[in-house]
């Protein structure tokens, strides 16, 4: 068998980025041919990234793009499994790409995202490689273009967990920033009171009636209790009806007639909203480990 120097192992290292043991454990089985264990651990690597897909992406970031003229703008969300990966360099410069990608590109979905081309490679290519290399399963869960009516403004909050777009006609620059800033520490629903989804109304209105009910006040009464207990709730999700974050004394309606300024639209994500979180268990982790290696043992005594 051909001698695997430490020197073999660190430049197929810097060929593939693949873990220090995986290579040398690809250059034993190529027989110290280099080429041969390039190959095989792309093989490895693909066959990772295939074992990961399966596991929950419920941490990850968001990333966002506005071009120089402030005209055209992406947002796009990337998962992976643990936050310790939400904050590894290569990991948020994927999604970088991918948000420039997007700006540019125009992909109808997810899907058509996978085909394009970043830099040598399509977006799924290198999404695999990516896997491969960190050990853990990411994926791309959603993303928006934005082409702007006025001009748009983003803003990244608490470590790429919250990402913002707004499309803002008028005004200036800060007013933009500050407005994508609101966004983010307010996390509004719609713009406006008539762009809350009718079901959402609904329910908050069957949730005030039953506790009018209980006040046993004439039914008039009642009515004006509920429509009250509506309209403070469309007030406290809606863009326009938020106190802003600067002025609680003021409405980001009233500072947006003030300014001179309108919002076309926004588009508001935060990282792993609506999806299943693992829970780590590291003591059932460990004896689960322990388990599989007696288990092994005692095979390999049973064979010999």
């Amino acid at each position: 068998m051909a001698e695997i120097t430490a020197a073999m192992v660190r430049d197929l290292r810097e060929k593939t980025d693949a873990p220090m043991m995986e290579c040398k454990k690809a250059l034993a089985e190529a027989g110290g041919n280099m080429a041969r264990a390039e190959e095989i651990l792309r093989i490895k690597l693909g066959n990772k990234a295939s074992k990961a897909a399966s596991r929950i992406t419920a941490e990850g970031v968001v990333a966002a793009y506005v071009s120089g003229d402030a005209k055209l703008g992406a947002i796009v969300e990337v998962n992976c499994e643990t936050d310790f990966v939400a904050k590894n360099a290569e990991f948020i410069a994927f999604a970088g790409a991918l948000a420039q990608l997007i700006a540019t590109d125009g992909p109808a979905d997810v899907a058509a995202l996978s085909f394009l081309k970043l830099n040598d490679a399509t977006v799924e290519d290198t999404r695999k490689a990516l896997v491969g290399k960190i050990g853990e399963n990411m994926t791309v869960r959603r993303f928006s273009r934005i082409v702007a009516r006025g001009r748009l403004a983003s803003y990244i909050h608490g470590g790429a967990k919250i990402g913002v777009i707004v499309d803002v006609v008028g005004g200036d620059d800060v007013l933009g920033k500050d407005l994508a800033m609101h966004i983010a520490a307010s996390r509004p629903v719609a713009l406006a009171s008539d762009e809350v989804p009718a079901a959402v109304v609904q329910k908050e209105r069957d949730i005030a009636a039953a506790k009018a009910a209980e006040s046993g006040k004439p039914a008039n009464i009642v009515e004006k209790m509920v429509e009250g207990a509506v309209q403070k709730f469309l007030k406290e999700i809606t863009l326009l009806g938020q106190p802003f974050v600067k002025n609680d004394k003021q409405t980001v309606e009233q500072l947006l007639k003030a300014r001179g300024a309108s919002v076309a639209g926004f588009t508001l994500f935060v990282v792993g909203q609506g999806l299943e979180r693992k829970k780590d268990d590291f003591a059932a982790e460990v004896m689960a480990q322990v388990g599989e290696a007696q288990h092994k043992a005692k095979e390999q005594a049973r064979a010999s």
